[in-house]
């Protein structure tokens, strides 16, 4: 029997950055086994910066605009994932509890140089693999 694939929202403030670098890691690194979307408060334009970090891991995400998180009001995820502390304070309630995670990334948009982008991708690509490992542990010791 083949297991649906987990949902995970990332969020956070603009949506232009962060959250859309943790959802494009997580679609990359999990080979579809984790249903990764993201979103934010108040979504901003995607930073051209987030879209060339990503390129040079072979990740295209030029094409994705940003999403305010009620697009997903209602919606039903496993795990919900803060990347801002803004953000988590108006996080609004999901159905079915999810697993509610909060990861204080620096905002790299704030130091606008490419370095805060690279160190940004690091740090979340670095989260992001221990929850492949924490959602994986969880799926063998649920079937």
């Amino acid at each position: 029997r083949a297991l649906l694939p987990v949902r995970v929202l990332f969020l956070c403030t603009g949506n232009s950055a962060r959250s859309q670098i943790a959802e494009a890691l997580t679609q990359q690194l999990s080979d579809g086994a984790v249903d990764a979307v993201s979103a934010g408060s108040a979504p901003k334009p995607l930073d051209p910066n987030a879209v060339r970090v990503l390129a040079e891991r072979g990740i295209d995400i030029a094409h994705r605009g940003s999403k305010h998180l009620d697009e997903f009001a209602g919606s039903r995820f496993g795990y919900v994932v803060s990347l801002c502390d803004r953000v988590r304070e108006v996080c609004p309630e999901f159905p079915e509890h999810p697993d509610l995670i909060h990861w204080s990334v620096p905002d790299p948009g704030r130091e606008g140089s490419y370095h805060a982008f690279q160190r940004a991708l690091a740090e979340i690509g670095t989260r992001v693999g221990f929850l492949l490992e924490r959602i994986d542990a969880r799926r063998v010791t649920a079937s």
